[in-house]
């Protein structure tokens, strides 16, 4: 498998190709935490705005056209600085019947810009398509050519972007333009099935393309006879190749980090919250980084446009690996309607979706029942109880719950469920320990002899409880369960009844139940350096529903540089111990606790986590289950 697979060259110069970004970049000195949005902006870097418009107003050219080409200047000035509407307003006061036919074409240019600015991309291309570019200066056509080709790329019209690309490389002159423009040809090209590169064809697009197709595979065996190859049959070719004269270590090749991410999570709507602790995570990794390999970081609001939207501008900014989307809905339409050319970390898991180049990576409920269910195996249990909530992720839980232990060989005996709205849960543990039917008989034999005396027995073939409750109910179920003769049974709870930081006092009423969950909860369980007190100024800021999702964000930002290791070896994340199952589905190995005097100690071990100390200091509440 092989995540990032670009040349250095490509990765280093990608992110400073196109003329107009739609997100801004965001800077390596950035300080978190932060709670105000992060808006999209046009890639522009001056605030001169109000001279340009005193210039438009006081043009210093004596002569009619002169003064024409300087009201020109300021417009594009305008745009420059990113005052679209100033731009607008000023563009539209021109007579075109007063201008050159230069500048005509010139100022069809500038509307098309303007239309870019303000993200009518169709309305800019059908501008774009009325412009004679043979009319316009060397300078204006090198604009031209550039609009183009990231306009293109912004509605996913790849070779489209290359084209413009290729004609805009005939008017570059110096080095390191052409090598710029080559690398976002060659980038674009690449990005398409190889279907569409391969041609007989021998004119220069053709030799893009075939070069394009090679560098989809350098590191395979035959590259440098491809190689060889490509200069026979295009020797005139003006692609330059130097950069391939230097032996390629492609075993490093293949673990480079990315130079660009897109990041795609909510920052309105329904998930906010979630979206913003899974950025605080994000960002906590990505400040603590060497300064000297932090990608550029792009943010997108998911709730603002559709997910193939949002993937295509990401592929425009030059982006090499997508983090997202966060809600099932999301992923679901992203997979539906894109082929993905990146790969794309989706921080969430739809059981038997699978598509090449995406891989799946969710606090999931999945893992949460195998390892619970795997650890009441190793206790010696066979035989159990199911109690769990009235609602749909109780019935998603229980499912998950009963195919982990019958693949084990172990037997569910009954499942009863509870309203989570309620504080007294003796009916449905009645019924989970056939104390109903005992009390049933109980009646039906004093009908018969009345002076007989009632001792309640609960059934005594299950010997474990698996529970799935918040800690609210917990702490009611446990002392209920032991009022009702059930003291004895082993307890084995999902880890929502754990709300992070330690109260004995309340979670005393939790004794005895055991517990699997993230080692970023226990005190000196994970390895990483952004533990719980390093961050603990930033998860203070969140409700302790939401302290899972942060440590969730520390391990996508590591896992841009972990992936490609994953098949063979496993990652010690925030999360869990992370590996990669054969569906690209990133698994957690996770730690087990049991309460004991109200704290949660830490009874097993998980493999990758050595030199655990038994303490726990977080917090937890409810976070909407469609997250996950």
């Amino acid at each position: 498998m092989q995540l990032i697979y670009k040349l250095p060259l490509l990765c280093a110069l990608l992110p400073g190709l196109v003329l107009f970004s739609g997100c801004t970049p965001l800077s390596a000195k950035s300080d978190w935490p932060q709670q105000e949005t992060l808006k999209t902006q046009p890639l522009i870097r001056t605030d001169r705005s109000e001279q340009m418009i005193e210039l438009y107003q006081h043009p210093t050219s004596s002569t009619f056209s002169e003064q024409n080409q300087q009201r020109l200047k300021s417009i594009e000035s305008l745009v420059q600085a990113g005052d679209g509407n100033t731009a607008k307003q000023a563009a539209d006061a021109i007579n075109p019947t007063d201008l050159s036919l230069e500048q005509r074409t010139q100022l069809s240019m500038l509307h098309a810009q303007i239309l870019l600015s303000f993200g009518e991309v169709e309305q800019a291309i059908e501008s774009l398509a009325l412009i004679q570019p043979q009319q316009l200066s060397l300078d204006n056509q090198i604009k031209y050519f550039q609009s183009q080709a990231f306009a293109y790329s912004l509605t996913g019209n790849l070779l489209g972007s290359a084209k413009s690309r290729i004609e805009l490389h005939k008017l570059l002159t110096t080095p390191d333009e052409l090598e710029k423009n080559q690398s976002a040809i060659i980038e674009a090209l690449r990005l398409l099935p190889d279907t569409d590169l391969q041609t007989t064809q021998t004119d220069d697009l053709a030799g893009w393309m075939s070069l394009a197709h090679i560098l989809k595979y350098l590191n395979q065996p035959g590259f440098n006879a491809q190689i060889s190859q490509w200069r026979a049959s295009f020797p005139e070719h003006p692609a330059d190749l130097g950069f391939l004269d230097t032996p390629l270590d492609t075993s490093e090749i293949a673990h480079l980090q990315p130079k660009a991410i897109a990041l795609l999570l909510p920052d309105s709507g329904a998930f906010v919250h979630a979206g913003r602790a899974i950025r605080a995570g994000f960002m906590a990794a990505y400040n603590h980084a060497d300064n000297t390999t932090k990608p550029t970081i792009y943010f997108h609001d998911s709730e603002q446009s559709t997910p193939l939207a949002l993937y295509n501008q990401a592929l425009a900014e030059g982006a090499q690996l997508i983090i997202g989307p966060l809600t099932k809905e999301h992923l679901q339409s992203l997979a539906d309607t894109v082929t993905f050319d990146i790969p794309v970390l989706a921080l969430n898991h739809i059981p038997g979706l699978r598509k090449n180049r995406l891989y799946q990576f969710s606090l999931s409920p999945l893992d949460d029942t195998d390892q619970i269910t795997h650890k009441a195996w190793q206790d010696g249990h066979q035989k159990v109880l199911l109690l769990i909530p009235e609602n749909a992720p109780g019935k998603r839980t229980a499912n998950y719950l009963t195919d982990n232990w019958e693949n084990q060989d172990g037997t569910i005996l009954e499942t009863q469920s509870y309203n989570p709205k309620e504080t007294d849960f003796s009916s449905a543990i009645k019924k989970l320990l056939n104390l109903d039917e005992s009390e049933q008989r109980y009646h039906n034999i004093r009908k018969l002899i009345p002076e007989i005396k009632y001792a309640p027995r609960r059934r005594q073939d299950a010997d474990a409880i698996f529970l799935s409750a918040y800690s609210t109910e917990a702490r009611s179920i446990n002392p209920q369960l032991q009022f009702h003769q059930a003291g004895d049974l082993a307890v084995y709870a999902m880890p929502t009844i754990y709300t992070g930081q330690i109260n004995a006092t309340l979670d005393a009423d939790l004794n005895k139940i055991t517990f699997c969950d993230i080692p970023w909860l226990f005190k000196n369980a994970y390895q990483g350096e952004l533990g719980m007190d390093a961050l603990q100024e930033t998860w203070k800021q969140f409700p302790s529903s939401y302290l899972r999702l942060i440590a969730m964000g520390i391990d996508a930002y590591n896992l841009a540089t972990s992936m490609e290791t994953l098949e063979s070896d496993s990652y010690p994340g925030a999360t869990g111990n992370l590996s990669l199952t054969t569906d690209q589905r990133i698994r957690r190995e996770l730690l087990c606790a049991k309460f004991i005097d109200g704290q949660p100690e830490i009874t097993f071990s998980a493999e990758g986590y050595k030199h655990i100390t038994p303490a726990v200091d977080t917090r937890q509440e409810r976070v909407d289950h469609a997250v996950y």
